[in-house]
Parts: structure tokens; sequence; C-alpha cells
């Protein structure tokens, strides 16, 4: 069976993903600094890209709920 999907749940899923996403990239930002205390540089480097790349997703999911509010 196939939930019905309407305007106020599809807002509050994306709501969710963005906390979700903006919680991911915030854990993300907290370890860059403690890689590259640690001599992970390079692998901080890859995080911070993902940060980037989380945070460009959040801005799609925002754009995306602007959109079920019109």
């Amino acid at each position: 069976m196939v939930e019905e999907l309407d305007e106020g749940k599809l807002e509050h899923l994306l709501e969710h993903w963005i906390e979700h996403s903006e919680s991911h990239s915030k854990s993300f930002n907290d370890w860059i600094s403690k890689l590259e205390a640690a001599g992970f540089k390079e692998v901080a480097d890859h995080i911070r890209t993902a940060a980037t790349k989380m945070d460009e997703c959040t801005g799609y999911l925002k754009q995306a709920k602007d959109v079920v509010r019109k």
C-alpha cells in the first residue's frame, strides 16, 4: 500500500532531511581540525570537501522545501 503524500508530510520530510544533513556537515567540520592535529591532513581535506558537498545538498533540499510552500 502506498502512503498518501501531501504537502504537509512532504514539508515535514524535507525538514527532517535538512536537519539531518546540517548535523552531518557540523560533525564533519568539527572533525577537520582534530584530523589535521592528528596528522591526517589529506583525510581532513576530503572531509572538508564532503562537508562542502553536504552543504550544497542542504541547499537543494531547502530549495525543494521552498517549492512545496508555493
